[in-house]
């Protein structure tokens, strides 16, 4: 299944979940919750947090006055809660005073309102990727620190049972010694024709939409669903598919970050007015393995294997980590069978958030880190950041994971942040 179908299914199938709670309360107990990001995917996650039977919805949050009225419809009628709609994520955090908060609007978005809620007190659940320049990361990874507020990304798939079982295979030395991992992701796709800029639909305050990135007349392509294929408000496909693979090497290995990172890539196919790249190669240089990330927008793997995921190359065969298709592993010995073990993927949206959810409710409970913590989310997001840098620079970046600086390059330590549109302030690090 492509992410488009996806979004078809998740929003048709959402009104399937069950308004009774799937996870019993603590003697009733339940977290204040806020949502900011009333889109498809934020309110595919208040679903699971409404059928934990430990949140009640108190707040909403979004400048697109369509996406708050189908939320609050949604939250009324799967929960009965009935959560008060605001303009202003400031506003609703002094009012509402949220416990946990889910932040799942545009990446341009994601630090200043979760360093917000962080200030407010509010654990979060944090889309990912978490930042859209490095050290706005930096800055939110400090900010959960200094608060003591526990911080869930949401790179599920390290609580999917196929990925954790993969893990464990490919930790136990069954495919050798592995010496190069391939991410990839693999679309159809066409040219496309360029959508004409209008006027925003009603509803929309789109200048506020834009916050503290560039403000560009508006386009039907870029709100609601296609924002992550310009630069200004995203990473392109690297930024957004690319966080779950690149994640999956670093769960893999024990290096944290790479060395050296390189990528090239254009716009050779495309021609409906996004500008982030439709093809792209990135190299990630560890100290024991080289990893590589590719994409293209068209031409889908029908004669491939697989379209998404890792391919682990080892010395005793080649290990695919998948997403629908499961995991399997090829051996090098023609002599020794294929093995493979099935996708096991939650309803109606085939994630796994369900899990990622009762892990985040469970730290909190427990004060300890969440399965896929700030930090872990800001190494994994800076992987496909760096990559993103190289190909704007064009040319390689020394990266220095502790320091988080590139070396001996000034112009492209430039490109770890960004100015900010006033009157909004790039957060301090």
């Amino acid at each position: 299944m492509h992410r488009r179908d996806l979004i078809k299914t998740s929003v048709v199938a959402g009104m399937a979940f069950s308004a009774v709670p799937l996870l019993g309360a603590e003697g009733g107990r339940k977290y204040r919750t806020a949502l900011i990001g009333c889109g498809w995917w934020g309110r595919n996650i208040l679903r699971y947090a409404m059928a934990s039977g430990e949140c009640r919805v108190v707040g909403l949050c979004d400048v697109d006055q369509h996406q708050l009225a189908g939320a609050t419809a949604e939250v009324e009628k799967l929960s009965g809660d009935q959560p008060k709609g605001y303009h202003d994520y400031r506003e609703l955090l002094e009012k509402e005073k949220p416990e946990i908060a889910i932040i799942a609007t545009p990446d341009h978005w994601h630090v200043l309102t979760a360093i917000a809620a962080l200030q407010a007190g509010a654990h979060l659940y944090l889309e990912k990727p978490i930042s859209h320049t490095i050290n706005e990361g930096r800055a939110m990874v400090k900010a959960a620190r200094e608060h003591g507020r526990v911080v869930q990304v949401g790179t599920h798939r390290r609580v999917s049972p196929h990925n954790i079982s993969g893990r464990q295979f490919l930790k136990s030395g069954k495919v050798g010694k592995i010496g190069m991992v391939r991410a990839f992701v693999h679309y159809a796709g066409g040219p496309g024709a360029p959508t004409p800029d209008s006027e925003p639909p009603k509803g929309l305050d789109w200048e506020r939409w834009c916050g503290p990135a560039p403000l560009r007349p508006f386009n039907k392509n870029i709100h609601p669903r296609g924002f992550r294929q310009y630069l200004d408000y995203a990473n392109g496909q690297l930024g957004d598919w690319g966080i779950h693979w690149l994640d999956q090497i670093l769960w893999w290995t024990e290096e944290k970050y790479p060395k050296t990172v390189f990528s090239t890539g254009d716009r050779p196919i495309k021609r409906d007015g996004t500008d982030a790249p439709d093809t792209q190669v990135a190299s990630f240089q560890f100290e024991s393995f080289t990893a590589v990330w590719e994409h293209r927008l068209y031409a889908a793997n029908e004669g491939e294997k697989h379209n998404i995921g890792c391919y682990f190359y080892g010395t005793e065969g080649t290990f695919h980590m998948g997403w629908l298709d499961g995991w399997t592993f090829y051996p090098s010995d023609k002599n020794k069978p294929i093995l493979h073990e099935d996708a096991k993927l939650e309803q109606p949206d085939d994630q796994n958030i369900r899990a990622l959810w009762a892990d985040l409710l469970q730290s909190i409970k427990t004060d300890k880190r969440p399965v896929c913590d700030i930090a872990i989310g800001h190494r994994s997001t800076n992987m496909a950041l760096l990559g993103m840098l190289s190909l704007k620079r064009g040319r390689s970046v020394h990266w220095d994971g502790e320091k988080e600086v590139i070396l001996h390059d000034p112009e492209a330590n430039q490109l770890l942040s960004r100015p900010y549109r006033a009157p909004w302030e790039y957060p301090k690090g």
